[in-house]
């Protein structure tokens, strides 16, 4: 069948004719009156459409919404992503993109800001929802049914919706399948509760790294865990849950003996039992690692206490279905950047709705989003697209992950994600905390500086970070969650978005409309001046001299 070529004029007359079809679906109830898509329906083309007819919206959809924040050349958050390391420590991530804090590297496309949703003002759009419906909304499981529904099977763990149900001891999944929770400290400041979302991660290794002698064995699983985990943070020495190396074959803990109890192991050069053949590769995943992380609605419990809801935004999931050498990696870079110097425009390659999208590095990415009426669908191309904005070319990730190298180190580690039991550790080579470093360099509470509650919460008059009593915080727990009247707010504000589907315009749930964030940007104006640029390590500092010990860079 010859296809159609679909013009902008075409699917403006398209648009008009799916508003009226699908009201019902994307117009959202308000105290006064029913409130059209909120853009405007002669001039504007709505999400869907594009997505129905093959329209590509914005081809630069890998620079996140984030990256035109107006910084006034001092508020600096683009250090969390943008880095550059020197050559002596040898990682393979050789993105090197630090010079991003001081230059506006941008296509002309990309010079204009397509995160249109960043400049809705949703508060009316919210008044019609009670707190009571969203509650309800958000108490439900939405990821049961799709699990019988088309969600593929990697990405399924038995009750995820109930954390307490799904994960045993050491974060391991009840239901056999192999998925570990594994408790870390939110990246800045994106995946703080107070700024939209919730969320947790679960990592898992193939059948190789469970088993000794072709049977499962939890005490081989763990160990070659936190022998992955040091090759990441490039640590010598980790504590583990109790473990019988004599069941594992081997001497962990360098102590010359196989002995039945140890709480500690000696990094190796090999993986333990069925994966005894694989070396441990400095800084990347081995072959077939597979990660999982549900984006959640902000819980709100009786007491007004903060948690990860039910109901799930986004299942989003990574697997390693190709293992790059360093040496391998540093071509797909060089390309990277060869494409770059050439002013071609990024390309994302869709394998299929079951498989999603390859970022080039060796990684596949999928991930499931609600539809209209809250269940989880597989997200369209130019969805999916916007994964590669953090999981390809940025420069501070770990083999194109964030969450894992946040682990809390060893035992305390392995259990689903609880921000109680998570200090305000600094990062490597800081001396503060991480959190209050990042505030304080950022001038807010997040990238854009509009999340009023935290400017109110941990910020004088004069705009200036209250230091003293960010330090007094228990956990980060009290640092970054919201109150419950903005966590009701934060998720009134994404259910609109959700019933409009309008995603290629931006999923950040703002409730206000952005003031700090250009709609242009000029290339020519410095991003940073000099002394508002950092050179930053997303791993941390645990302070846990008996649990950690740094090695030198290999």
């Amino acid at each position: 069948m010859k296809k159609t070529t679909i013009t902008l004029t075409m699917l403006t007359l398209m648009s008009t004719m799916l508003l009226s079809a699908c009201k019902d679906e994307s117009a959202v109830q308000t105290s006064a009156q029913d409130t059209v898509y909120p853009y405007s329906e002669g001039d504007d083309i709505p999400a869907l459409a594009y997505m129905e007819h093959n329209e590509v919206y914005n081809p630069e959809s890998v620079i996140p919404p984030q990256c035109y924040t107006k910084t006034n050349g001092k508020n600096n958050p683009c250090y969390a992503c943008h880095q550059s390391y020197d050559n002596s420590e040898n990682r393979p991530n050789q993105m090197g993109d630090g010079t991003l804090q001081g230059n506006y590297e941008f296509s002309d496309v990309g010079l204009t800001n397509s995160w249109k949703n960043l400049f809705v003002d949703r508060r009316e759009l919210i008044a019609g929802i009670s707190d009571e419906a969203i509650l309800d909304y958000i108490g439900e499981d939405n990821y049961t049914a799709s699990t019988a529904n088309g969600l593929p099977a990697e990405m399924q763990i038995k009750q995820l919706s109930y954390p307490a149900k799904a994960f045993g001891e050491h974060g391991i999944a009840n239901d056999g399948s192999g998925w570990v929770a594994y408790n870390y400290k939110p990246f800045p400041s994106t995946f703080w509760p107070t700024n939209g979302s919730t969320g947790d991660a679960m990592i898992r290794l193939p059948e190789a790294f469970q088993q000794r002698k072709g049977e499962y064995s939890e005490d081989v699983y763990l160990a070659n865990l936190t022998l992955l985990e040091m090759a990441l943070k490039d640590v010598n020495s980790l504590a583990v849950p109790q473990l019988n190396e004599q069941t594992i074959g081997m001497d962990l803990n360098g102590d010359g003996a196989l002995s039945e109890a140890i709480t500690h192991i000696q990094r190796q050069i090999h993986y333990v039992g069925d994966a005894s053949d694989i070396e441990l590769s400095y800084q990347l995943y081995p072959q077939g690692t597979e990660l999982l992380h549900t984006v959640r609605y902000i819980g709100v419990d009786d007491e007004g206490q903060i948690y990860n809801a039910p109901r799930m935004k986004e299942v989003r999931y990574m697997q390693k279905a190709l293992f790059r050498s360093k040496e391998s990696l540093a071509s797909a870079y060089y390309a990277e950047a060869k494409d770059k110097a050439f002013e071609k425009l990024p390309q994302t390659r869709y394998l299929s709705e079951e498989k999603g999208i390859d970022n080039g590095f060796g990684w596949t990415l999928n991930a499931y989003i609600e539809d209209a009426q809250g269940q989880l669908r597989p997200q369209h191309q130019q969805e999916l697209a916007f994964c590669n904005g953090c999981h390809k070319t940025v420069g501070s990730t770990f083999d194109q992950t964030f969450s894992f190298a946040r682990k809390v180190p060893g035992a305390k580690g392995w259990g689903y994600i609880n921000l109680h039991e998570i200090d305000d550790v600094p990062n490597i080579n800081e001396q503060e905390g991480e959190f209050l470093t990042y505030m304080k360099r950022v001038g807010g509470g997040d990238e854009f500086r509009q999340n009023a509650e935290m400017l109110a919460r941990w910020f004088n008059a004069d705009g200036e970070l209250n230091e003293a009593k960010v330090k007094q915080a228990n956990s980060v727990y009290e640092l970054i969650t919201p109150s419950p009247e903005r966590a009701l707010a934060l998720n009134k504000a994404y259910q609109t978005i959700v019933k409009e589907q309008s995603y290629l315009f931006g999923r950040d749930a703002t409730i206000t409309e952005a003031t700090n964030v250009l709609s242009e940007i000029d290339a020519e104006q410095p991003p940073l001046l000099p002394e508002h640029r950092y050179h930053w390590d997303m791993r941390l500092d645990w302070f846990a001299e008996n649990e950690s010990k740094v090695a030198d860079n290999r």
